[in-house]
């Protein structure tokens, strides 16, 4: 690979004066940036990005860090980001997996928007402490180059489960995401308190990944007991999905039979017959807050701490305890 010393070899000028011309210095003469670059195009030289931007500090790209890329969330939430780093003349790199961890500490991004349970929050806290500015959306961290832009987990478990009762709903099971899940965890904090608080409820809990075959082994496990009428919250819709796949073809009715209410409002809810029960959120306003706020901390701009509020979207496949 040409470098600066080979063009300034060549054109018998020192290395700081190539650099001044490649940068567009006032530095050295018309006449002698000319001929350096046409030199460096002739050599067909190539910029080292890594060491320009490590130079300047900057790359103005943001990396967005996710666990996986599967479900429906995850697209209109990097719509979001990507719309407002545009706009600012940022650019995005997604990423997934423990090597990919080096970029921040090697600065080949600017900050990072962190939706990864593969980063343990000390080691987000050592980079945060070394001044890389991130912005976390599935934990809870206290560092002034941190800020967390989280769902209102806690107020869409609450809703599902006040449905449900208000449906006349008193024992019914709970399907929960992954071990080690910020979302999960907060949800299944809000059904065991909303439940608490009833003083007549009560929820089997199964243990569930997010993903339709969660959904798919928690519908087996409801098929195999089922005795009367049963009311399922599973907690997000992507198994909900898959208890819908497993209860086709059998002899109960999903809204007669057995009751069932999501997480998300993903697209794929939208067509599901019955209309699924499901919490509602914007992930694209999930996205675009989270890269404002990292753009404004990169910009020195005090941040405060944002929720994305949550609604309860209601179809006809949780219904009214029949008498």
């Amino acid at each position: 690979m040409v470098s600066i010393k080979d063009i300034a070899r060549e054109a018998g000028v020192s290395i700081s004066t190539v650099s001044y011309a490649l940068n567009g210095s006032t530095k050295v003469t018309p006449e002698t940036c000319a001929r350096i670059l046409a030199i460096a195009k002739e050599m067909n030289y190539v910029p080292n990005a890594a060491a320009r931007n490590l130079k300047k500090r900057e790359t103005r790209i943001i990396g967005v860090f996710l666990t996986d890329f599967s479900g429906d969330v995850y697209g209109d939430l990097l719509y979001g980001i990507k719309e407002i780093l545009n706009r600012k003349g940022y650019d995005l790199i997604v990423c997934s997996g423990k090597q990919a961890h080096r970029m921040l500490p090697e600065r080949m991004i600017d900050g990072a928007i962190v939706l990864d349970q593969t980063f343990s929050s000390e080691e987000l806290l050592q980079y945060a402490e070394r001044g890389h500015k991130i912005v976390v959306l599935d934990r809870e961290l206290n560092h002034p180059n941190v800020n967390q832009v989280l769902l209102d987990n806690k107020a869409g478990a609450t809703l599902a489960v006040e449905y449900l009762l208000e449906l006349g709903h008193r024992r019914f099971y709970a399907v929960t995401g992954p071990e080690g899940s910020y979302d999960s965890w907060q949800r299944m904090q809000a059904v065991r308190q909303t439940v608490e608080r009833s003083g007549t409820a009560e929820f089997i809990e199964i243990q569930g990944n997010f993903e339709k075959s969660g959904g798919e082994q928690a519908a087996e496990r409801v098929l195999s007991e089922f005795k009367a009428t049963a009311a399922v919250f599973c907690l997000n819709d992507e198994m909900a999905v898959g208890f819908y796949n497993r209860m086709a073809g059998t002899e109960l009715e999903i809204g007669r039979d057995i009751h069932v209410i999501g997480f998300d409002n993903i697209e794929l809810a939208h067509y599901l017959q019955p209309r699924l029960s499901t919490i509602d959120y914007s992930k694209r306003k999930w996205g675009a807050v989270a890269a404002g706020q990292l753009l404004d901390i990169l910009a020195g701009q005090p941040v405060e701490h944002e929720r994305i509020y949550v609604t309860l979207v209601k179809g006809d496949s949780a219904r009214k305890v029949q008498p």
